[in-house]
């Protein structure tokens, strides 16, 4: 059914009518998210501010079958929350309050659209921390970041949102308040229903608080930027370091492409003709870190490396990790539609998958930039295409099928951070089983019966 002016009065008094977009600009901008190609044309957005807004809503759709789809910033790389059904975007953006702190017991609670980065400002003064940090930080909301499962640079070390995810407070589409999981670090009651809806693309429920373990705030970290003349030497000094049982904090790998697009706007006197650079963090006690960063060095320079050096003090080290962040925003810039792919592969394929990637650019003369989570094997080859060329554009999306080919070849997944969202609906079917698709859609259906909450994503229409 479609948004009726009697409905959209019903909308405006239950959250208010300051809350309602119904304006063509507004819809524009709430149809689209973090990737350059994905649109849909919401028919309002609304912005609750309560549980209650949310169950409400929720229940004005189930009623009337309307199609809900819930969006945080909107910096999703796969399509995840765009309204492809129309209806409702029901954006959590007002939910921004930090409910409770618990310093004895190293948890958080906290409303959904708080950004991340304003929570691990707030947790720095109780000297703890909340690890898992997708490069959209700045800007990414707690619920995106847990119905996504995001990751980040920090996963090497300490893991994505589900390790440490303990309980969540959930509308379902019906109207009706859950509250699933609980304060322990240990719960085993039943299925585990906040994992779940933690990767789940907003598929199942509205979340509307979590609580999340923390850890204490490490009290040293050092930051080791090594040169290459080849990626694939790159590639083979990951696995090097992570075979050694030196358990960096973070790897991150750029290539040539992306280097010099960084030496352009953050100088960091990385030779142009480098053809790739890794970023390792190193953080805990300040004997361990001097260890490990020693360790580091040691190890790339054996694997070949053209230069390693650690960063002389804490700015030094921001200013590499910034000219990482500023890694996408180049790619971003430089065509009219990017492929942001996102693919994982065991740690001792990363070489290979380098390898094949690279060939790929050669074969079909594409540009194709790597910028990757390489500690944990999630690379992040970015197609430079633009959609209104049809011939290009589909034959980057032929390459996309390539790269995930040959990542599920080596082992590995066509996701590790992005989600499957409308993007790589496609490729679903190569990487699961019917019967494993038919469990999802299963899970899905006890959740929304009606189907009407973020419709049309995950796996295609049948």
């Amino acid at each position: 059914m479609r948004l009726t002016p009697e409905l959209i009065k019903t909308l405006e008094t239950i959250v208010g009518g300051d809350a309602v977009l119904t304006g063509a600009n507004d819809l524009a901008v709430y149809g689209v998210d973090g990737t350059t190609h994905c649109k849909g044309e919401p028919e309002a957005v609304v912005f609750p501010s309560t549980a209650e807004d949310i169950s409400q809503i929720m229940a004005l759709s189930d009623a009337h079958e309307i199609p809900v789809t819930v969006r945080g910033a909107g910096t999703s790389l796969s399509g995840g929350p765009v309204p492809v059904a129309g209806g409702i975007v029901l954006c959590t953006t007002r939910m921004n309050h930090i409910l409770s702190i618990d310093r004895e017991n190293f948890t958080v609670k906290t409303e959904v659209g708080v950004v991340l980065n304003d929570l691990n400002q707030a947790l720095a003064k109780e000297k703890m921390f909340f690890p898992p940090d997708p490069q959209s930080f700045l800007a990414a909301t707690i619920g995106g970041c847990v119905s996504e499962n995001a990751g980040g640079p920090y996963a090497v070390k300490y893991g994505v949102f589900k390790h440490y995810l303990l309980a969540v407070t959930a509308i379902l589409p019906s109207g009706k308040i859950v509250n699933l999981g609980g304060n322990t670090m240990k719960n085993v009651t039943g299925y585990d229903l906040p994992q779940i809806m933690c990767g789940a693309e907003g598929t199942l429920a509205v979340i509307v608080d979590v609580t999340l373990r923390l850890l204490p705030l490490p009290p040293a970290k050092s930051t080791v930027l090594a040169i290459f003349d080849e990626v694939l030497t790159a590639g083979k000094a990951v696995h090097a370091v992570r075979s050694s049982g030196v358990m960096p904090a973070k790897i991150e790998l750029m290539d040539n492409w992306v280097v010099r697009r960084i030496e352009e706007r953050i100088p960091l006197g990385i030779p142009l003709t480098a053809d790739a650079i890794l970023l390792f963090e190193m953080d805990g006690s300040k004997e361990n870190v001097a260890q490990e960063t020693q360790a580091v060095i040691d190890l790339c320079q054996q694997a070949g490396a053209m230069e390693v050096r650690a960063a002389k003090d804490d700015a030094e080290a921001n200013t590499f990790w910034t000219a990482r962040r500023a890694g996408f925003s180049a790619v971003f810039s430089a065509s009219p539609t990017v492929l942001a792919e996102d693919v994982t592969v065991p740690t001792n394929r990363i070489a290979d998958q380098i390898a094949h990637t690279k060939k790929l650019c050669a074969e079909y003369d594409l540009i194709i930039p790597i910028i990757g989570h390489a500690g944990d094997g999630n690379l992040h080859p970015c197609i430079l295409t633009d959609k209104n060329d049809t011939a290009h554009y589909a034959l980057a999306q032929k390459v996309a099928g390539e790269i995930f080919d040959n990542a599920l070849a080596l082992g590995g997944a066509i996701s590790g951070e992005h989600g499957i969202g409308l993007e790589k609906q496609r490729f679903l079917k190569k990487a699961m089983s019917p019967e494993a698709i038919a469990l999802l859609k299963g899970i899905k259906s006890v959740f929304d019966p009606k189907g009407l909450l973020n419709p049309g994503k995950i796996w295609e229409s049948s």
